[in-house]
């Protein structure tokens, strides 16, 4: 618990954990098993207890952040940086807003943003240098899980039904996010959204490597996951109708 208080920017090295080590591959069995339990489980529910599961990850969620801010806080380490202002933190005050208020474009955005964002930063995560008794290690792969598991048991169980036609809506709402960040990273000197620069350990840092920029990864990596979101059901379903 030496380190319990300590970030990414305070912590000595060599206390981290490995990509694909032993405890990050624990941490992905843990949140396939978690997501497997939540769908099976959501799956069996009436329509009453669904809004009560909502509305438990709604509150899990504001709570793992509220912890984050809190030992930030109690470390000394709170700085322009921790604002919620990265895609999945934002995705925490969207899921509180649909688990409330649910809409279509919402049910689309959390299933094509939310679940990819999410799932890549457990894939690839930017927290490899903190060591498992540490709160930051502890938030980022649980809020992380949540993120993911929320909308892919909506999915499952029905309440989320993906439609193409959402898409560019989605598309848009990420942009108009991405515009005040923006701004809001020239000032502070923060990379929210990893707008700036790619962390080492990200995927679209082999676009900078390739292309001298990142951002050319994003039109690319989300027409991928775009098509294999919406296209890979609409084949199964075909397939399965004939």
């Amino acid at each position: 618990m030496k380190y319990f208080f300590d970030t990414i920017e305070t912590i000595p090295e060599g206390l981290g954990f490995s990509h694909f080590g032993p405890l990050h591959l624990a941490w992905l069995a843990g949140a396939a098993l978690f997501a497997a339990v939540c769908v099976f489980l959501y799956r069996k529910s009436a329509p009453a207890r669904r809004r009560y599961i909502r509305w438990l990850f709604a509150a899990l969620l504001l709570a793992d952040e509220v912890f984050k801010v809190a030992c930030l806080l109690a470390g000394g380490n709170y700085r322009a940086s921790y604002l919620p202002l990265h895609l999945c933190s934002i995705n925490i005050f969207l899921i509180a807003l649909h688990a409330l208020h649910p809409s279509r474009l919402l049910d689309n955005f959390l299933y094509a943003i939310c679940i990819p964002a999410a799932l890549a930063a457990l894939l690839f995560p930017t927290w490899v240098s903190l060591p498992a008794a540490n709160f930051m290690h502890l938030h980022s792969f649980t809020v992380h899980i949540l993120l993911a598991s929320y909308p892919i048991m909506l999915t499952a169980g029905g309440d989320i039904r993906p439609q193409a036609r959402y898409l560019p809506g989605c598309v848009a709402l990420v942009l108009a996010l991405a515009v005040p960040v923006y701004f809001v990273n020239v000032a502070f000197g923060t990379n929210f959204m990893f707008l700036m620069q790619a962390d080492a350990g990200n995927p679209l840092r082999w676009f900078q490597q390739a292309f001298g920029s990142h951002l050319v990864g994003y039109p690319v990596l989300a027409g991928a996951v775009f098509a294999a979101m919406y296209g890979l059901p609409c084949c199964f379903r075909r397939l399965r109708a004939r």
